[in-house]
């Protein structure tokens, strides 16, 4: 895939999109979203208050693609968001699995890989944004595959568990 045209397409990559939940607004032209998964699920979750517990969640990135193995050329984007499957534990059928996605047996060289290529599409001080739960893994175990140390960051949630990470490449 050709690298995005400055002038008219997308300026950032969002590697991981899933359901877009982060982004307020989930159709940003000047983002292309992408994700492993195209899909639509409807799972049962009570934990909302909904009567039926019925909760349909839609997968639906610009483009497929594999954040360990991104299709773009070196130095395409000024600006990169990675947010990756943060869960070791989670029922295949159930809401979080839907919405957050998975970590594979191998999580650490996946998140490794994932790192290096969102490194890659970046432009020279380019940004990357990272965000990370740690309710299953701690961030003190992500951080050593990152591609160099944050330069700030955010803890966030009830219970202080989710992390917003800056990183600028050439910057540490």
């Amino acid at each position: 895939m050709n690298a995005p045209n400055e002038a008219s397409g997308p300026r950032i990559l969002d590697a991981c999109c899933g359901p877009r939940s982060m982004w307020f607004d989930p159709t940003n032209p000047a983002a292309v979203f992408g994700d492993c998964r195209t899909e639509t699920r409807e799972v049962t979750d009570r934990s909302h208050g909904r009567e039926d517990g019925r909760r349909v969640l839609k997968i639906e990135p610009d483009v497929e693609l594999d954040f360990r193995a991104l299709p773009y050329a070196d130095a395409s984007f000024p600006l990169v968001a990675f947010d990756p499957p943060h869960l070791e534990r989670a029922g295949d059928r159930s809401w979080m699995a839907a919405r957050y996605g998975k970590l594979g047996d191998d999580w650490r060289s996946d998140l490794r890989q994932g790192f290096s290529e969102c490194w890659r599409v970046l432009k020279p001080e380019g940004t990357l944004v990272f965000k990370w739960n740690e309710t299953q893994v701690p961030l003190r175990e992500v951080l050593p595959l990152a591609p160099g140390k944050p330069l700030f960051g955010q803890q966030a949630g009830r219970a202080g568990k989710t992390h917003w990470l800056v990183f600028m490449k050439g910057v540490s």
